[in-house]
């Protein structure tokens, strides 16, 4: 007998099937058939898949922090405590985030905010960082990555029916996570366009063109920026960061300060500023009034540990009734991966100079940072030299988001069956076995197209991609003029 199924697509959350996240879409989907139709021996113009379109660092054969694997390691087997292979700083921090768990076990739970005494260690590393502007430990929050606590922080702000409903303003170009996560709880995605033409720039201008815009048919709340830029790479001025807390304090806004690639600052002149450190540099008006929360992650920066999923968020100025409300919401999923919890606290206290980890630690700390500037400088000097690809200076983060000029025979050609620069990137990756984003994913200006790639791929790697690119977007063009 027939049986209907309970659960169907056409019964099913509606909000679910419109959320879309392009970094691990239809190309990506096709790119790992390619690699199982490669090793099954089906014959094509190349003979791997360059993936470049995740900020996944160990993926791309970056090798882990030495430090941090050590601790780790002990945190997971402590009989390793007793082998003199590990230095005596690696075995302090694991006994001590060890004696900070039920059982002495990085396997039980922890409190739903995160281990202490490691919310202790956020908090004197984000006082430092900000040149001793205090932090409170009850006010971090450790989380699963930063994108479990921005999607936490949502939820408390998503409200309303109609005109009332919750509008969220996200940068286009943005991070996918955030239209995602703004379309599955049912808010409105209010869009503001950062400045191409000058290093995907923000201006209050039009953010506050945005803001009007939206405030006839929903109720705009809160202010998404993630400095440094994905998928943009920009680093925002000081100038910029002041304007932009002079804004959500004018128009009484929440701020969100996505800021997990702090240590990812490549280009000279810039300099990473933490929306908290200027929020309090600018005097009591605004420190003690704008509500805010701010995100890090142990995936991204010299520690690319996306695995992990350790991160933590910081609260400011949160209403007390709020908080409590956030912290029994946290409590539902008992609490982060504790291994994820451990990693954040090594990365927030790491070996100090008087130690013996410090000299090995700085050396591959150093080394992963100076060859991210390195390609970062390669990406975009390589892309600015093939016809119609433009690449602004990648300022810091893990990408860099060229515009393409698209033929006018290929752009009507995609529209039977794709967007111009999905079809671009698809076509990209059937003959050259690159797997980048089209910039449709993450937003884009109407009429333009760009693509998103990382900068990840070791050097000789990087280079190859480029290469084989350049030779694509020539043989694209010539094909479709």
């Amino acid at each position: 007998m027939f049986q209907i199924s309970v659960l169907t697509v056409d019964n099913m959350n509606p909000r679910v099937k419109k959320v879309e996240y392009a970094v691990r879409g239809p190309v990506v989907q096709r790119a790992v058939q390619i690699e199982k139709e490669l090793r099954e021996g089906v014959k094509k113009p190349f003979t791997e898949v360059i993936k470049a379109n995740i900020g996944d660092a160990h993926a791309m054969g970056q090798k882990p922090i030495t430090f941090f694997r050590q601790v780790l390691a002990m945190c997971s087997y402590p009989e390793l405590l007793k082998d003199n292979m590990f230095p005596e700083d690696a075995k302090q921090r694991a006994r001590r985030i060890l004696e900070a768990c039920g059982g002495h076990s990085i396997g039980a739970y922890s409190a739903s905010q995160g281990i202490e005494c490691i919310r202790q260690d956020v908090a004197r590393y984000i006082e430092k960082r900000d040149g001793g502007i205090a932090s409170n430990p009850d006010n971090i929050y450790l989380s699963t990555g930063a994108s479990d606590a921005i999607v936490t922080i949502l939820k408390l702000l998503v409200r309303g029916e109609g005109c009332d409903r919750t509008g969220v303003m996200i940068s286009i170009p943005q991070y996918p996570l955030y239209s995602a996560a703004i379309t599955d709880l049912g808010a409105v995605q209010v869009h503001y366009y950062l400045d191409e033409a000058n290093c995907w720039s923000l201006d209050v201008a039009e953010l506050r063109r945005a803001l009007n815009a939206a405030r006839q048919h929903c109720n705009p709340r809160v202010l998404c920026i993630i400095n440094p830029g994905n998928p943009t790479g920009q680093v925002q001025s000081r100038q910029c960061i002041e304007d932009v807390i002079r804004f959500v304090k004018e128009e009484h806004l929440f701020l969100m300060a996505d800021e997990v690639y702090q240590d990812n600052v490549y280009a000279e002149g810039c300099k990473f500023q933490s929306f908290k450190k200027v929020l309090f540099e600018m005097g009591p008006e605004y420190s003690s009034t704008v509500e805010m929360a701010s995100f890090h992650s142990t995936s991204k920066c010299y520690m690319g540990e996306c695995g992990f999923r350790g991160g933590y968020m910081e609260v400011i100025n949160m209403d007390p009734e709020v908080k409590a409300q956030l912290t029994k919401l946290v409590s539902v999923r008992l609490c982060p991966p504790v291994s994820g919890q451990a990693l954040m606290d090594l990365v927030v206290n790491p070996p100090q100079p008087d130690e013996p980890s410090y000299t090995t630690f700085m050396k591959e700390r150093t080394a992963v940072l100076a060859e991210l500037a390195e390609k970062a400088r390669l990406t975009e000097q390589i892309l600015n030299t093939v016809p119609g690809i433009t690449c602004n200076p990648v300022q810091g983060a893990m990408y860099s988001f060229p515009r393409i000029t698209l033929p006018q025979k290929a752009i009507d050609k995609a529209k039977a069956g794709h967007i111009p620069d999905m079809f671009y990137c698809m076509k990209l990756l059937e003959e050259e076995g690159i797997c980048l984003v089209p910039g449709s994913g993450f937003g884009q200006r109407e009429g333009t197209f760009h693509f998103r790639m990382t900068i990840l791929p070791p050097t000789e790697k990087l280079k190859v991609l480029l290469q084989r690119l350049r030779d694509f977007h020539q043989r694209f063009t010539q094909e479709f003029s």
